[in-house]
């Protein structure tokens, strides 16, 4: 059995949903941003999806570690 996040089941804040707004837009994994948020990859997913954020990579390096 694996152990909850912190935020399992817990509304959205405003906070929260800026946060994630931000780590989408630098091209984090999803992963990543729901290791950060403290909350599950399907959480992550639901949120975007109702928001109407994608998730899906853009053609661009995790990180902003391209090469300048």
């Amino acid at each position: 059995m694996s152990k909850k996040p912190a935020n399992h089941g817990k509304e959205w804040s405003d906070a929260d949903e800026q946060k994630l707004q931000q780590l989408i837009n630098q091209n984090t994994p999803t992963r990543v941003i729901g290791l950060k948020l403290q909350r599950t990859e399907d959480s992550i997913r639901s949120k975007a999806s109702d928001e109407g954020l994608s998730l899906k990579p853009t053609n661009q390096s995790p990180y902003n570690r391209r090469k300048k």
